[in-house]
């Protein structure tokens, strides 16, 4: 079960007793808000992608939008989400689970700017109906993210 990797995962920093369970789907930015009891804007929504060099995970603010010229000028090729199918075998979580935690080897971790807002941010934990509430050091730590990118919109206006 994918919840377990990740709680597998978090289970190295000693965090895995965080791990949200919900009775209700937080598969959407705006249902994990409902069940966080927190904005939109502070769920970390882990998007993923695949590029010239494989498949990477975008984690970024739930208010945000791929910007797709700061994406091309980023990673040098279009912004080409995986297919709902692919999101899976791929990144070793389903859609509306997945998380940069207790991943696939070979995906590699991004930040979003959109994160710096908040001191606290809550991606999911490989399930629907899941989430941690995480700084964003903790954040950059759990993750193994490999840089900080500037390529999502609509969060500054």
């Amino acid at each position: 079960m994918s919840i377990e990797k990740a709680k597998n995962w978090l289970r190295q920093f000693g965090v895995e007793d965080r791990v949200l369970e919900f009775d209700t789907s937080s598969a959407t930015v705006e249902l994990a808000a409902q069940a966080v009891g927190c904005a939109p804007a502070r769920i970390a929504k882990t998007l993923s992608f695949r590029t010239g060099d494989g498949v990477i995970l975008i984690v970024a603010a739930g208010d945000t939008k791929i910007d797709n010229p700061k994406y091309k000028a980023r990673f040098g090729c279009k912004a080409k989400m995986l297919s709902f199918e692919e999101v899976e075998p791929e990144i070793g979580h389903a859609v509306g689970g997945v998380c940069p935690f207790g991943i696939n080897p070979g995906v590699t971790v991004f930040l979003d700017e959109s994160l710096h807002r908040f001191e606290t941010v809550f991606p999911a934990c490989g399930s629907s109906n899941s989430a941690i509430e995480l700084t964003i050091p903790e954040l950059e730590k759990f993750s193994g993210y490999k840089a900080w990118v500037d390529v999502c919109k609509g969060w500054r206006e």
